[in-house]
């Protein structure tokens, strides 16, 4: 099945065999599914925290950023092919496909979809891809600790461009991420938010000094160098993030992002850059938002 089928033999083959399977299930049968798998049940956020979460997002998304509504599913290996996942985490389906586990996947296919057109315009195009979505998406593998869900949303931003010398993309690109983060974790309730950078690669140090002076003035936010980050490495190059919120004198993780080689692999072209951070909606729903929106409630 693996290597002696085609493709749509395959489909084919595996189609009827779930067709025949679902025949023999009763309504009790899906009833008694739905009760028991993690996967279907509702989630446990506030759908109207949720809304109030992404709206502070989107509101504070600058104009050159397009927002996107994002397929549920993508092609087959997006994530363990480009992304290096573990395919064990993402739910594969039978039509050669795959659930989205994060929306900057898709987003990454789309700006690298954008850039090749660009480049097979014009060899040398740095004109810049800015997308958006907020997804909501679902990963595979199993957590035991509270507030660890099946599926929940992520709101991705991706800029995709060309390397053009000095490492101003870099730079740029990673200011504009990071200052949009600060924008739309205040405006979500975040009294004190923390950007720890971890530098990969030596050259890009300078970028990290620069940053860290540039947003000095950011209110309520700090940023500050995380070198002992274990998690990431391998997955992102040069430069990655974490963010953390302050809530209840608690420094909550709400954010990671950095740079990866995905563009490079899409679009056969090594020049290509790319950035992508990521936020959890559903966290800072339950924890920001719904305490933000607390207290400012008129007193009874």
């Amino acid at each position: 099945m693996t290597d002696g089928l085609s493709g749509g033999d395959l489909t084919t083959l595996l189609l009827e065999v779930f067709r025949r399977r679902a025949e023999r299930l009763s309504p009790a049968d899906v009833m008694r599914r739905y009760r028991s798998d993690r996967f279907v049940a509702p989630a446990p956020t506030s759908f109207t925290a949720l809304r109030r979460a992404e709206d502070a997002f989107v509101a504070e998304l600058s104009d050159d950023f397009e927002m996107l509504v994002l397929s549920p599913v993508l092609p087959l290996a997006a994530h363990s092919g480009v992304a290096s996942v573990d395919p064990r985490k993402v739910i594969a389906t039978i039509r050669g496909s795959e659930v989205a586990a994060d929306p900057t996947n898709g987003l990454a296919l789309e700006a690298s979809a954008r850039r090749s057109l660009a480049l097979a315009a014009d060899p040398r195009s740095s004109a810049p891809v800015r997308l958006a979505a907020s997804q909501r998406v679902t990963r595979a593998q199993h957590f035991n600790s509270p507030g660890m869900l099946a599926h929940f949303q992520i709101f991705g931003l991706v800029t995709a461009g060309r390397d053009t010398g000095n490492r101003s993309f870099e730079y740029e690109q990673l200011a504009q991420h990071l200052r949009f983060a600060a924008r739309a974790l205040a405006a979500a309730g975040s009294r004190r938010t923390e950007i720890r950078l971890t530098c990969l690669e030596d050259a890009n140090r300078p970028i990290i000094e620069r940053i860290r002076g540039d947003l000095a003035a950011l209110p309520g936010t700090s940023v500050i160098e995380d070198p002992d980050r274990a998690t990431g490495r391998g997955y992102y190059t040069g430069i990655c993030f974490k963010i953390f919120a302050g809530v209840d004198g608690q420094q909550l993780e709400v954010a990671d992002g950095g740079f990866v080689d995905w563009s490079q692999l899409l679009t056969g072209n090594r020049k290509e850059r790319l950035l992508i951070s990521g936020f959890g909606i559903d966290r800072i729903a339950e924890n920001l938002t719904s305490s933000s929106a607390h207290d400012q409630a008129p007193p009874h």
